[in-house]
C-alpha cells in the first residue's frame, strides 16, 4: 500500500490506472453495465478517472428482457443524469432473428443466451475492449482473470492462453476481430464495494436493500416472481422480506431473506455471512464448472 492512503484510496488508484490504461491502448472501449453495485461503482470510477472530461467509453447493457423492473428504471435515470452513450443489446432481438435458441421450460433462463447477445453488439458496434466489474472473488473462474484478460475472434476465453502481467504493464496487443475484457476492480471484495458505495455517497438500485416481494423457491433458492415465470406444480408464491446480493436476469438471480434497510446494515450482513455472493445465483448451480463454461462461450 502507498504511504499515506487508505485501503479504498489504493484500490481506487489502481482501478483509476487501468481504465487510463484501456482508454490509452484501445480506440473503441466500452463498459459492461447491468445496473448492479459493481457496474455501477465502475461507472463512477470511470468518471474520477477522467474528470472534467466525458468519460471515453460508450455504456453497453445486454437486456435480457427478463430485467427487474427496478433496474431498468435505475439504468435509464443513471444514463440521463450523467450524460452518458448507452448502447443496448437485446437478447429478445436475438431469438427472434433466431441466431440463438432458448428453452421455454420452467427452467427456463435468457442468462446464457447473452453471451451470443454480446458477441453480436460487439461485432456491430466494433468494440475492441469490454470494460467488467467483475471481481475474483466471486467465483473460481473470475480468480483466473487477468485485468486485461484476451479474446479470441470468436470471443471466447482460453485461461492458459493469457498474458503475464508484470508490475503494472499491461499488453493489449491483439489481431484484427480480437478484443480483451479490461477488470480494473479484480482486486476488489464485496464488502470493498460496499463501503466504497458508503464512502462515495453513490446511489443504487432499492433490489439491494431489505423489501417485501412475491417469491417463490426452488433448489432452495429464493426467486423473485414473474408472470413470465413457469412454476412447478410443488411451487407456491409467498410474499417475504429479502434484498438481493446480485442483480441480473430475474430467472436467476436469486434473493436472501433479510431485514438489512441501509448501507450500516448490509455491509455488518455481508461482513458476517458466510455464504458467498453467488451462491444465490440459478445460473451457477448447474455445474462447479458453469461459470468457466459460460466465459469461454464469450460470458461477461
Amino acid at each position: 500500500m502507498r504511504y499515506g492512503l487508505s485501503h479504498l484510496d489504493q484500490l481506487e488508484s489502481e482501478s483509476l490506472y487501468i481504465l487510463r490504461e484501456t482508454a490509452e491502448q484501445f480506440l473503441n472501449p466500452a463498459i459492461l453495465f447491468s445496473g448492479g453495485k459493481d457496474s455501477i461503482v465502475l461507472v463512477h470510477l470511470a468518471l474520477r478517472a477522467f474528470w472534467p472530461a466525458k468519460i471515453p467509453f460508450s455504456i453497453l447493457h445486454i437486456d435480457t428482457g427478463h430485467n427487474f423492473k427496478e433496474t431498468i428504471e435505475f439504468r435509464d435515470k443513471f444514463i440521463d443524469q450523467l450524460n452518458l452513450d448507452l448502447v443496448v443489446g437485446s437478447v429478445e432481438e436475438t431469438i427472434k432473428n433466431q441466431s440463438s435458441e432458448t428453452d421455454f421450460s420452467a427452467f427456463h433462463s435468457r442468462n446464457e443466451i447473452q453471451s451470443q447477445t454480446l458477441l453480436e453488439a460487439i461485432n456491430q458496434y466494433e468494440f475492441d475492449a469490454l470494460i467488467g466489474g467483475a471481481r475474483r472473488d466471486e467465483e473460481k473462474a473470475r480468480a483466473k482473470e487477468r485485468y486485461f484478460s484476451h479474446r479470441n475472434k470468436f470471443g471466447q476465453w482460453d485461461p492458459k492462453n493469457q498474458r503475464p502481467e508484470l508490475w503494472t504493464l499491461f499488453n493489449g496487443r491483439k489481431h484484427s476481430k480480437e478484443h480483451f475484457r479490461i477488470f480494473p476492480m479484480n482486486d476488489w471484495t464485496e464488502t470493498d464495494v460496499w463501503e466504497y458505495i458508503k464512502a462515495r455517497d453513490i446511489e443504487v438500485p432499492n433490489l439491494y436493500f431489505s423489501h417485501e416481494r412475491e417469491v417463490f423457491e426452488r433448489d432452495d433458492v429464493l426467486y423473485a416472481y414473474e408472470e413470465f415465470i413457469d412454476l412447478l406444480p410443488e411451487e407456491k408464491v409467498f410474499k417475504a422480506m429479502v434484498r438481493f446480493r446480485t442483480i441480473g436476469d430475474i430467472t436467476c438471480s436469486g434473493a436472501i431473506r433479510s431485514n438489512a434497510l441501509n448501507l450500516e446494515q448490509v455491509i455488518n450482513e455481508i461482513s458476517n455471512s458466510k455464504i458467498t455472493e453467488r451462491a444465490s445465483r440459478g445460473d451457477d448451480k448447474t455445474s462447479v464448472h458453469s461459470m468457466e463454461r459460460r466465459k469461454r462461450k464469450g460470458y461477461f
